[in-house]
């Protein structure tokens, strides 16, 4: 079945970096776009950055640009999501999930039907 671990959230000081892993399982990686979303207490799930299958990323967040960067490593079945400059409004659990297509189109999170148990970010001084 579709499986996805995230991993490598934890507690960092503004201006700090983190590297979250998302391993997929149960699908042939290589062929899907993947996302990272992010949930931060009470607010709704945001996307905030997609890599497609050819490996073009697709930001979706605005104040992330310039800080965040998406890769995929398909021989691991695993996408790596590079925060750097973190900033306090980057608390959330991050998320990792596809809607099965090849090309990074956001959808509604119902349209992405597996997801992991997230990983989380605190980034407090």
């Amino acid at each position: 079945q579709v499986q996805f671990v995230e991993s490598g959230g934890g507690l960092v000081q503004p201006g700090e970096s983190l590297r979250l892993s998302c391993e997929a399982s149960g699908f042939t990686l290589s062929y899907y776009a993947i996302t990272w979303f992010r949930q931060a207490p009470g607010k709704e799930r945001e996307g905030v950055l997609c890599v497609s299958r050819t490996v073009t990323s697709a930001y979706y967040a605005d104040s992330v640009k310039g800080r965040f960067t998406i890769s995929r490593d398909n021989a691991k079945n695993t996408v790596y999501l590079q925060m750097n400059n973190l900033k306090p409004e980057d608390t959330a659990v991050y998320s990792c999930a596809t809607n099965f297509l090849g090309d990074c189109t956001l959808q509604s999170v119902h349209a992405y039907g597996y997801w992991g148990q997230g990983t989380q970010v605190t980034v407090s001084s």
